[in-house]
């Protein structure tokens, strides 16, 4: 698995590199039309060199991606916590009911649960 990992990182790194090296030119990025640039009041443009521009982009993109699925999945996160909770509070009261159920209620049937504890003969007086 370790060997098919850094397979895959030489392979993107090459990719990257030979992306880098046709895209060298440089590239005014713009983030407004001209005519609404004018109406703001200054200049909004980079010039950068081409990959650069391409891999901020997909910089970009892979945030928006993941900040996207996290927004989506806050209610999936929100129910599986509720019910990890409702479990845990069921845990605890089976728990509980096994103890409860564990004692003995009637007092003749705890003398008898004693009495078959200790070992034959332990605390009897001894006859003769």
């Amino acid at each position: 698995m370790r060997a098919i990992r850094l397979f895959f990182i030489a392979v993107l790194a090459v990719v990257l590199i030979l992306i880098a090296a046709a895209n060298r030119g440089a590239l005014t990025v713009s983030m407004f039309p001209e005519s609404l640039a004018s109406l703001t009041g200054g200049q909004w443009s980079l010039t950068m060199p081409g990959f650069l521009a391409l891999f901020l982009a997909m910089v970009f993109g892979l945030i928006v991606g993941l900040i996207w699925e996290w927004l989506r999945e806050a209610g999936i996160r929100a129910d599986a916590k509720a019910k990890t909770q409702e479990l845990a509070r069921l845990e605890r009261e089976m728990g509980d009911m096994r103890r409860k159920h564990a004692q003995p209620q009637d007092e003749v049937l705890a003398i008898l649960d004693q009495s078959a504890s200790r070992p034959t003969g332990a605390g009897l007086p001894a006859t003769r």
